[in-house]
């Protein structure tokens, strides 16, 4: 690790080269965007131990993108609809059902597979474009993915402090949240479109396969070393964000994925904060 951040310091003029190019820009704006949103969010999903419907909308994502891609349309304005609709299915049955959580997102998790294996094979000759979405493709963010993401943004701004307060309000006490007269279902249910919104947006930085790992390692690393729920977002948003810019770099530096560079970078300072941990 030492050896390639000596590399990384030695190509520093490189680095600079790197930002006169238009798609290096878009994918270091589009990164820095969508990983404060994915850290901000990130805190509620490991607090209230959602990290597998993380996982399940990023893969229930996939059979929207192959649908987008069946309907030669952009796979993103197909998937976000398709994401959105699964996770207030997935809501609906945990709230009116019997089942537990984790048991309905399986379920719609393994039907969104499905049907995206069915409609990639309707589509034909394109497994390439699903491949894209699959493992991540930060470099061919667009102007408009930009405009996309800053919109998420800035309605992950507006959610403080009123809903924050909310939804960290019913994340500790949930029953406590209700007497109170906060309409927990309401929130939730906006609290989980707004992370399947997060997350489809996000597939093009990760893709399908590492986004629930981009979502939950920096609040989980935030976790160890917050003493304040207000701090764990802070720090969060932190991680999210360096462990992004750092990873980005690292892999225009060394020619390598950037979404398997970005999340290995959250692992190490996963590492860190258990190690800082144990030493508090």
């Amino acid at each position: 690790m030492l050896d390639t951040l000596m590399v990384f310091w030695a190509e520093g003029t490189n680095m600079t080269d790197m930002l006169e190019l238009s798609f290096m820009r878009y994918a270091l704006a589009a990164g820095v965007l969508l990983s404060a949103l994915a850290g901000y969010f990130g805190v509620f999903v490991v607090q209230r131990r959602m990290s597998f419907l993380g996982a399940g909308l990023g893969h229930a994502a996939f059979g929207g993108i192959a649908l987008g891609l069946l309907l030669d349309t952009q796979p993103l304005w197909v998937a976000i609809p398709f994401t959105v609709i699964v996770a207030i299915s997935i809501s609906w049955v945990k709230d009116h059902t019997r089942l537990a959580g984790d048991t309905a997102i399986g379920i719609f998790f393994s039907v969104s597979v499905a049907l995206g294996i069915l409609f990639l094979s309707l589509a034909g000759g394109r497994n390439a474009d699903a491949f894209s979405y699959l493992f991540g493709s930060i470099l061919s963010v667009t102007s408009s993915d930009l405009w996309v993401s800053s919109g998420l943004v800035l309605i992950g701004l507006s959610s403080l402090p009123r809903l924050w307060g909310n939804w960290a309000y019913a994340t500790f006490d949930t029953e406590a949240a209700k007497i109170g007269a906060i309409s927990t279902r309401r929130d939730d249910l906006l609290l989980i479109v707004l992370l399947s919104l997060t997350i489809v947006v996000s597939l093009k930085v990760v893709g399908i396969l590492l986004v629930a790992a981009w979502i939950v390692v920096p609040a989980a690393s935030a976790r160890l070393l917050a003493t304040t729920f207000a701090g764990m977002t802070i720090l969060s948003v932190a991680f999210a964000v360096t462990s992004t810019v750092v990873g980005l770099f690292l892999s225009y530096a060394l020619d390598l994925p950037s979404g398997a560079i970005i999340v290995l970078v959250q692992a190490v300072v996963f590492v860190v904060a258990m190690i800082l941990q144990g030493k508090t």
